[in-house]
C-alpha cells in the first residue's frame, strides 16, 4: 500500500514538471538547430513513456487543460472562433493571428471536416492547402497533449477529409490514440469502433485493437444507443463481441423503441444470426407497447423476419395490417419487398394481398417488369387468385408482351413456372422457355442453379402437356424429363410411418412403388393399381406413361385405376393454414390430370394415429372415399 502511495506521488510530481515545462516555448528547451526534432524521437521511446505512465496521470492531464482553457480567455475566444467559422479561410485566419496549442490545432482540423461535409467541400484542396499543413504540423507536434474527446474527433476529422493514411501525422495520431485505447471510457471506444466499421478501414490494426477491448470491457456497456449501434455496425465484426450485444440486448428489451427493435432486426438479418429468444423478446415488447409503427419499420421488420425465417404469427397479423392503409402510397419497390417478404414467410393476409392486386391494376405505368415478376412469383407461391383475377391478368398479359426476351433466364422460368402454377401460362410463354435455343444452355450443366432451372423446366413442360391441350409445341427432349433428385435427404418420419403402413395395405410389394419420380418433375410417394372391388394389382406387368422407362407394357384392366399416395409435411402448407403451398398444389394437378386417384395424407391427421393398425385403416378408409368419389362422377 506504501509503495503504491509512494509511486502515486513520484507521478505526480514527474506531471506537474511535465505540465510546467509544456508552458515554456519549445525554442528555449531545445538546444540550437533541434526544434523542428520534437516528433523526430524513435517511436519506441515515445511507446515506453505512454505505457508505461498510469492512466491516472493522463485523466488529470486532461481534467488540468480543460480548467486552463476555460480559465484562460484567450482560450476561450479562440475556440468561439474556431466554433463560428463558416468556412476554411476564416479557420486558417487564426494561424496567421493567433499563437495555437495542439488541442487549438486539433480543433480546427475537426472543424474543417464539419464545414466540408455541411457544403460539400473539396477535401484535396484543403488538405494540400498551405495553411493545413502548419494547423497538422502544430497538432503534431505535441501530440501527447491532445485531450481524449479531441483526439478521437480528430482521427475521425482526417479520415474523412481523405488524409492519406502513410503520411506520418496520421500515422502518429493513430499510434497516440492506441496508447490510449486503456483510457478511454466504453462509450468512446464504442464511437471509434463505430466509425470505423462505416468508413471500412481495411486490415486495421487500431479497429482490431478497438474491438477486443470492447470484448474486454463489454459489462461496461450501458445505454439502448450504444447497444443498438455497436450490433448494427460492429456485430458483424465480431461474433464474440455480437453474442455479448445479443445478451445485453436481451436484457434491454423492454426499453427498446420500434426503431431501435427495426435496426436490431436488420443487423441479425443482416448476419444471418437468428437469436429466437432475442427476436420473441422483441417481438413480445413490440405487440405489447407499439400500437402505431411507421412504414419503413414495418418494411423492415418484416423483411428480417423474412430473412431469419423467424414466424411470430400475432406480428405478422399486426404488420399486415398496419400495411394495408399504406398500400396506395408505398413505391413499387415498396410493394415488392413487402410481397415478397410475406411469400417467403408463407404468410397470406387476403386483404393485404388484394390491395396489391389493386395496386398492380392502379399504377401500371409505374411499374417495371421486374416489380410485376416479384408480384406474380409471390402470388404463386403462396397460390393467391384475385378476386378481380380476369382483369388482373388482362394487365399482366399486356404489360408482359414483347418483354420475355429482356427477362434473365432464370427470372423467365421463374415466371412462366409461376403463371403454370396460376393456370395463366399462354402458349407464347411456354413457347419461349420450351424452345430447343433456351433450355440447350443448361445440357451438361451439374450446378445446383442449372439443376433447379431444370427442374422448373420439367414443370411446365408437364403443364404445357396435361394442362394446354391447345398447346401445339414445341417440348422438352425425352432426354431431359429426368430431373436430379436431392441426394441424401433425411427420412422425415411422415415418410417412413407411411411405408409402414401401407405395407398392410398393399400386401405384397410387387403391388406398389415407393419413391416414384414422374417424368413432370414430380415425385410420386407411392403408387399402387388397383380393380374395380380396390383390390391391388402388381405393376410391373403394366405400362407406365408416368415413368421415363417403363417396366411393362399390358394396358390396365377395365375398370382398373393408378392411385397415387402423396404425403403432405408441415412446410408443404402456408403459415397457420391447412392451405398448400402453389407449388404442391400443381403437383397434385399434375399427378391427377395424368390419370391418377390421389390420396393426400397430410401430417396433421396421419400422425395423430399412434397405432400401425389405425394409420392402414386410415388409408384404406381415404381410398375407398376417393374411388366412391370417382364412381360419383
Amino acid at each position: 500500500m506504501a509503495a503504491r502511495l509512494v509511486r502515486r506521488c513520484c507521478w505526480r510530481h514527474f506531471g506537474a514538471f511535465i505540465t510546467a515545462s509544456s508552458a515554456v516555448p519549445a525554442s528555449l528547451l531545445a538546444p540550437a538547430g533541434k526544434v523542428a526534432m520534437a516528433r523526430a524521437l524513435p517511436q519506441a521511446s515515445f511507446a515506453s513513456f505512454h505505457t508505461s505512465s498510469p492512466s491516472s496521470w493522463a485523466d488529470g492531464f486532461s481534467v488540468k487543460e480543460q480548467v486552463e482553457d476555460s480559465g484562460n480567455p484567450e482560450h476561450k475566444v479562440i475556440r468561439e472562433l474556431i466554433e463560428s467559422a463558416m468556412s476554411p479561410q476564416e479557420l486558417f485566419q487564426l494561424t496567421k493571428h493567433h499563437a495555437l496549442n495542439s488541442n487549438q490545432a486539433s480543433l480546427i482540423i475537426t472543424q474543417l471536416s464539419r464545414l466540408a461535409a455541411l457544403k460539400n467541400l473539396e477535401t484535396e484542396s484543403i488538405v494540400q492547402d498551405e495553411c493545413f499543413q502548419q494547423v497538422i504540423s502544430i497538432m503534431d507536434s505535441q501530440i501527447s497533449q491532445v485531450w481524449n474527446n479531441t483526439l478521437l474527433n480528430l482521427l475521425k476529422s482526417l479520415y474523412s477529409l481523405g488524409v492519406d493514411s502513410n503520411r506520418r501525422e496520421m500515422q502518429s495520431v493513430e499510434q497516440e490514440v492506441l496508447w490510449r485505447l486503456r483510457r478511454l471510457t466504453f462509450r468512446q471506444l464504442a464511437s471509434l469502433a463505430e466509425f470505423l466499421a462505416v468508413k471500412q478501414v481495411k486490415e486495421s490494426r487500431l479497429l482490431n485493437e478497438v474491438i477486443k477491448k470492447l470484448e474486454l470491457r463489454w459489462t461496461e456497456l450501458e445505454g439502448t444507443r450504444t447497444v443498438v449501434a455497436l450490433m448494427s455496425k460492429v456485430g458483424h465484426i465480431s461474433p464474440a463481441l455480437m453474442d455479448r450485444l445479443e445478451d445485453k440486448a436481451l436484457e434491454l428489451a423492454e426499453q427498446f423503441n420500434p426503431d431501435d427493435i427495426r435496426k436490431i432486426s436488420l443487423a441479425l438479418a443482416y448476419q444471418n444470426r437468428r437469436c429466437v429468444p432475442l427476436l420473441r423478446a422483441l417481438s413480445y415488447h413490440l405487440i405489447q407497447k407499439h400500437s402505431e409503427l411507421s412504414l419503413n419499420v414495418l418494411l423492415d421488420l418484416i423483411f428480417a423476419y423474412g430473412k431469419l425465417n423467424f414466424h411470430q404469427p400475432q406480428v405478422f397479423q399486426k404488420i399486415a395490417t398496419d400495411l394495408h392503409p399504406h398500400v396506395s402510397t408505398m413505391t413499387p419497390v415498396e410493394v415488392t419487398r413487402c410481397i415478397r417478404s410475406f411469400a417467403l414467410l408463407k404468410w397470406l393476409n387476403l386483404p393485404l394481398f388484394e390491395a396489391i392486386a389493386q395496386y398492380a391494376l392502379d399504377n401500371t405505368k409505374q411499374l417495371s417488369v421486374t416489380h410485376l415478376c416479384s408480384i406474380i412469383l409471390s402470388f404463386a407461391r403462396l397460390n393467391f387468385q384475385p378476386s378481380g383475377i380476369e382483369d388482373f391478368f388482362n394487365v399482366v398479359h399486356e404489360l408482359l408482351q414483347g418483354q420475355l426476351d429482356s427477362l434473365e433466364p432464370h427470372l423467365l422460368t421463374d415466371l412462366v413456372w409461376s403463371l403454370c402454377v396460376l393456370q395463366q401460362a399462354k402458349a407464347p410463354y411456354l413457347q419461349r422457355v420450351l424452345a430447343p435455343d433456351f433450355h440447350a444452355q443448361i445440357r451438361g450443366d451439374q450446378s445446383f442453379k442449372a439443376q433447379n432451372l431444370q427442374l422448373r423446366l420439367i414443370n411446365i413442360n408437364a403443364a404445357a402437356r396435361l394442362e394446354s391441350p391447345s398447346y401445339q409445341g414445341p417440348f422438352l427432349p425425352a432426354e431431359m424429363l429426368s430431373a436430379t433428385q436431392p441426394v441424401g435427404e433425411k427420412v422425415t418420419l411422415l415418410q417412413s410411418s407411411l411405408r409402414e403402413a401401407l405395407a398392410g395395405l398393399l400386401g405384397s410389394q410387387d403391388n406398389g412403388r415407393f419413391d416414384v419420380p414422374t417424368i413432370y418433375g414430380w415425385q410420386i410417394d407411392a403408387e399402387m393399381v388397383v380393380n374395380s372391388e380396390n383390390k391391388p394389382l402388381p405393376l410391373k406387368d403394366f405400362a407406365a406413361p408416368h415413368l421415363l422407362r417403363s417396366e411393362g407394357t399390358k394396358p390396365l384392366p377395365p375398370g382398373a385405376r393408378r392411385v397415387a399416395f402423396l404425403r403432405w409435411e408441415f412446410p408443404n402448407f402456408s403459415n397457420r393454414s391447412k392451405d398448400l403451398l402453389g407449388r404442391y398444389v400443381m403437383a397434385r394437378r399434375h399427378i391427377q390430370a395424368a390419370g391418377f386417384l390421389v390420396v393426400d395424407v397430410p401430417h396433421y391427421e396421419f400422425l395423430e394415429l399412434k397405432l400401425e393398425r389405425q394409420r392402414t385403416a386410415y388409408l384404406k378408409d381415404k381410398l375407398n372415399k376417393v374411388m366412391a368419389k370417382e364412381m360419383a362422377s
